[in-house]
């Protein structure tokens, strides 16, 4: 009886130990050089946030404004109460503009109810479109619809961009991402959904983990996700949300 519960004992301290990688506030710092007329570009990408609740004290401690704050998909789900949703966009909606691209999960709140608390704080959704940051540079935002819909269009999301123009590239699922660079060109690429497996045995897992690395000549950014799904719980794929700050200069 004595080992049975050292070893019930070692369970729970494990689980908790994974709940509490899973509260954790990561925030990675990226940096992305490009050629065009001089000026700096600040981002701040958040994917998969799910039921969790956004930390204050993580957003407090960022250097504002950005240029762009990017919700990357499945900013909520059906377990997600409405209180947080809005808990949530005061705390993004303060960092600067707000842009909100589908996941998978988020209709499952109501889609005529989300777009109404995002028309309330001003956060624009971008679906098989492209957006132009009042920059110097012809700067573009270009996202697709939730590939799980079936109506996502990559030539209306690239239809805008001109071939001399900056774009970043954002998709809930970053599986499409290969299909994108075969016919279309962007400067960075960005994506969630896969949470890096969300539990991982070592180098194992049902999903790669989170990377920002240069894929096929194109820098991309594959997000582990602020919150988790099912379980809340990680091991091996800490959660995370992102600052890229972008150099443009003429060499």
């Amino acid at each position: 009886m004595i080992y049975v519960g050292i070893v019930f004992i070692g369970i729970i301290a494990f689980l908790l130990y994974m709940w509490k990688i899973a509260h954790e506030n990561n925030i990675l710092q990226h940096s992305l050089q490009l050629q065009g007329q001089e000026e700096a570009v600040r981002l701040f990408f958040i994917s998969d946030t799910h039921l969790r609740k956004i930390n204050p004290a993580m957003i407090k401690q960022l250097v504002t404004p950005f240029d762009a704050v990017i919700i990357g998909g499945d900013f909520a789900d059906h377990r997600t109460p409405i209180t947080r949703i809005h808990e949530n966009l005061k705390l993004l909606t303060a960092l600067g503009p707000t842009y909100f691209v589908w996941g998978n999960n988020d209709r499952e709140v109501g889609e005529e109810r989300l777009c109404t608390i995002f028309q309330e704080y001003g956060v624009r959704i971008i679906a098989n479109d492209a957006v132009l940051l009042p920059m110097k540079n012809r700067f573009w935002l270009s996202a697709i619809e939730d590939t799980s819909t079936r109506r996502y269009s990559f030539d209306e999301a690239f239809q805008k961009v001109g071939a001399d123009d900056l774009v970043v590239f954002i998709s809930h699922n970053p599986g499409v991402f290969a299909r994108v660079r075969a016919k279309f060109r962007a400067d960075l690429m960005m994506g969630g959904h896969l949470h890096g497996g969300q539990i991982r045995l070592g180098p194992y897992g049902v999903h790669p983990n989170g990377s920002y690395r240069e894929r096929d000549g194109v820098m991309t950014l594959v997000s582990n996700g602020y919150g988790t799904t099912l379980l809340p719980l990680r091991l091996g794929a800490k959660p995370q949300c992102h600052v890229i700050e972008i150099e443009i200069s003429k060499e």
